[in-house]
């Protein structure tokens, strides 16, 4: 007999929700006439709230190869948006930052966002949205510690 598995459980219940509000995400930005793909507008938008992040490091945070971050910072880059600098502690790697010029399409995006998380939240009360919020930002603490760099979580 196959195993089976909690379609309600707590991983399956992120990962449906991820996906879900990226698409919508997604939808939106696309349907927002900003000029931007997607995955530009969520290029963007990574890269502002890391302020200066090496370029493998922004890849790695929004879960794309390097080759297609490198695509998307390449358009952006083109439009003004972004640019991209040599790390002076390591010339091999390169450092992304927005720059004023995105500071509009920003201010776009984030209202698509605040829209979206209005709506989503819209049938559950402001204490419930915070309670989920602090659950999960505790979670990511405690999965950030189980990281083998970190020295925690077990050893399987």
């Amino acid at each position: 007999m196959p195993a089976r598995f909690d379609p309600d459980a707590i991983g399956f219940l992120i990962t449906d929700v991820a996906r879900l509000l990226r698409a919508e995400f997604d939808r939106r930005t696309s349907n927002a006439g900003l000029g931007l793909t997607p995955g530009e507008a969520r290029t963007l938008v990574n890269a502002a709230r890391a302020v200066s992040v090496r370029q493998a490091v922004l890849a790695e945070r929004m879960g794309v190869e390097a080759m297609t971050l490198s695509a998307y910072l390449d358009r952006l880059e083109a439009r003004g948006l972004i640019r991209r600098t040599i790390d002076p502690t390591d010339r091999r790697a390169k450092l992304v930052e927005v720059t004023e010029d995105a500071q509009p399409v920003l201010e776009a995006v984030s209202r698509i966002g605040t829209e979206l998380r209005t709506d989503i939240s819209a049938s559950l009360p402001p204490e419930r949205i915070e309670e989920i919020r602090e659950g999960l930002k505790q979670m990511r603490v405690t999965l950030v510690s189980m990281r083998p760099e970190c020295k925690g979580g077990s050893s399987s």
